[in-house]
């Protein structure tokens, strides 16, 4: 059985994300979407809601779970034994960051990452760009799945 990790703090998901996610579905029998917990990172949602904007977004979809954690990845990959960590890639830049981090983490253990390039559609869309658009009331809805609109509309 493939299992594939797909981390992130995904705050809040986007559109590039569900698309990585539902192009990942077709190469792994099981993908966990592991949201990071980082102490030190001022959220815009909190955990709560931003595991409940993927669990709804996913809801159909059985090969998908949802969990958090903290520390590392790898340390994650080894508990719920998984052989694959899922990223996606939307420009040079992320790829020379992710790089680093694909190396590195198949240096400390046998994990491979898998890249897929983002959908051309998606390319520029990132959370922080969303963030931004929703903090200045812009028009954040082509950006993100309908679970996040519903929970910001309602705000």
């Amino acid at each position: 059985m493939k299992k594939a990790i797909f981390p992130g703090s995904f705050d809040p998901i986007t559109l590039g994300h569900e698309d990585i996610i539902n192009r990942g579905i077709s190469l792994f029998d099981e993908i966990v979407i592991a949201i990071g917990v980082n102490a030190e990172k001022k959220y815009m949602f909190t955990l709560d809601e931003r595991k409940k904007f993927i669990e709804e977004t996913f809801k159909d979809e059985p090969k998908v779970t949802v969990i958090t954690y903290e520390g590392l990845t790898i340390d994650l990959c080894h508990k719920i034994k998984a052989d694959f960590i899922l990223r996606g890639l939307r420009n040079p830049a992320d790829f020379e960051f992710e790089k680093a981090i694909a190396h590195t983490n198949r240096r400390l253990s046998k994990i491979e990452t898998v890249f897929l390039l983002t959908a051309a559609k998606t390319s520029y869309i990132s959370s922080s760009i969303v963030r931004d658009v929703i903090r200045n009331h812009g028009e954040y809805q082509m950006l993100v799945p309908e679970a996040v609109q519903v929970k910001i509309h309602k705000l």
